[in-house]
């Protein structure tokens, strides 16, 4: 392997790797289809509606986060609750192809980058910038990470069933979003990015690594298109929250 002048770009495509999910964890009576989700408040609420059992916990050092099996119009999906930000992101995904899911789609909220997004709009991630550190050590180098097309058909072909409004856009993957300054900031929009986010080009680097599908679902939430952040409440928007997670495990049924 070539030493870069940054250790961040010292990628080795080399899959005998010391430590794999396999050798901590066998597959699972799990189904294929998986819903991963940060809202904990939506899952409960799916969790009183619809049959569910708990299947296992994805579990760190100070996390213990459930992953049940609900049966969802006739089908049986995985739902994950979701751990926050690209290291977790990329292992869960890991863990659970590990246990035996491999078709995916995520929801979550994102800030905006264009005032006039209204909170609670949908936005189907279609790229990412990445700008965080664990998708480097699962694909080459490179500024931009492509989502998965056929899951984004998948995703706006359940939209447009419903007919809910949506976009599809470019994302901004951070691992520090207390470091969101005004030119970065102004630097993405000159990229062409619409959102920001903390996940999005981890767990499309790991999928493709794990060669799995995946897409995701973010809700419009906190803007920071103008001069101040303005937070919109968006962590307390609970009927948006519990509508994002719908529309997922609509999409993922789909999939």
């Amino acid at each position: 392997m070539k030493q870069e002048a940054f250790p961040i770009l010292e990628f080795d495509d080399d899959k005998n790797v010391v430590i794999r999910p396999a050798h901590m964890f066998k597959p699972i009576d799990i189904p294929k289809r998986c819903v991963l989700c940060n809202f904990g408040e939506a899952i409960e609420k799916m969790l009183e509606e619809y049959p569910h059992r708990l299947l296992t916990y994805f579990e760190a050092e100070s996390i213990k986060l459930p992953v049940y099996e609900l049966e969802y119009q006739g089908k049986k999906i995985a739902l994950a609750q979701a751990y926050v930000g690209a290291p977790g992101a990329a292992v869960q995904i890991e863990v659970l192809t590990a246990l035996g899911c491999c078709k995916y789609i995520a929801c979550g909220g994102c800030g905006v980058l264009q005032k006039d997004i209204a909170i609670g709009h949908f936005i189907i991630p279609t790229a990412a910038v990445r700008d965080e550190g664990t998708s480097y050590h699962y694909v080459k180098p490179a500024r931009e990470i492509v989502a998965n097309e056929r899951v984004v058909n998948v995703i706006e072909n359940t939209f447009a069933q419903h007919g809910i409004p949506y976009m599809k856009a470019k994302t901004w993957t951070t691992d520090a979003f207390y470091r969101e300054t005004p030119a970065k900031i102004q630097q993405r929009i000159r990229e062409g990015c619409v959102t920001v986010d903390m996940e999005a080009s981890a767990y499309m680097a790991a999928a493709q690594y794990d060669n799995v599908d995946f897409g995701q679902i973010l809700y419009a939430g906190d803007n920071l298109a103008g001069t101040k952040w303005d937070r919109r409440n968006w962590d307390s928007q609970t009927s948006i929250r519990e509508n994002t997670l719908r529309i997922t495990l609509d999409a993922c049924v789909s999939m």
